[in-house]
């Protein structure tokens, strides 16, 4: 008994150490899967609230071809207890996905089609850090070019922003086609930075999901969490 009192107390201690260390909470991001045809995704992200340490999941689902969020599809959920030790926030995330089957089964999701990764950003890399990426699809044989331009006003609590993704693609003729993604003047509040985390393509082919990793202002540090921009073709 007196050994375990002791493991308690350890670690209890530990996650108030993580907690002091970093400040801020780091999102997942899960891949739920594409339509058959392409034409919506669904994803979801999950973590757990630094500081309360309640785990939290966020779900939606998107119209790939209007580049936007589906009415009534974002769902947000917070626990009310912490999490214990060793646990992280993924039953916040079953509990949504259980929850909300009914859009899956609407908009024709299926989870095993998920995309098939073009790109995945390592950190360190210098592509990744200058915001230029290149990946291919061998399938299809087209190359990219991806640059994603960001603008930053203020600082702090007062920071805000917005981007878009100006995209290059040819094919194996060598013919060029360019592509801009995204709301250049849509700003967001309390985000200071965007990266191109991953890029993903529907089994169906004609679509690109563009994975965003958000870094967004917390209090002495900051949060991490991610939303997707996509492309039908």
């Amino acid at each position: 008994m007196l050994f375990k009192r002791t493991f308690l107390v350890l670690s209890g201690l530990l996650m108030v150490s993580v907690s002091v260390l970093w400040a801020g909470d780091s999102a997942s991001f899960v891949d739920l899967g594409f339509s058959s045809d392409g034409s919506i995704y669904m994803f979801a992200q999950y973590g757990v609230k630094s500081g309360v340490l309640r785990p939290w999941a966020d779900l939606f689902v998107v119209d790939v071809a209007r580049n936007d969020f589906i009415p009534e599809s974002r769902i947000s959920y917070t626990h009310d207890r912490p999490i214990e030790a060793g646990q992280d926030g993924s039953s916040a995330l079953y509990r949504v996905i259980t929850e909300n089957t009914g859009l899956a089964a609407r908009y024709e999701v299926s989870y095993p089609h998920q995309g098939q990764p073009l790109y995945i950003a390592l950190n360190g890399d210098p592509a990744y850090e200058g915001k230029m990426i290149t990946f291919r699809d061998f399938i299809s044989g087209v190359s990219y070019r991806a640059s994603l331009i960001e603008t930053v006003k203020g600082s702090g609590k007062g920071v805000r922003s917005s981007f878009y993704i100006k995209l290059e693609s040819a094919d194996s003729d060598s013919e060029v086609k360019t592509f801009t993604i995204g709301t250049p003047g849509f700003e967001r509040s309390s985000i200071s930075s965007y990266r191109i985390k991953k890029v993903l393509v529907a089994p169906s082919g004609n679509s690109l999901i563009f994975v965003i990793e958000m870094k967004c202002y917390a209090e002495n540090g900051h949060d991490i969490r991610y939303m997707v921009e996509a492309l039908r073709f």
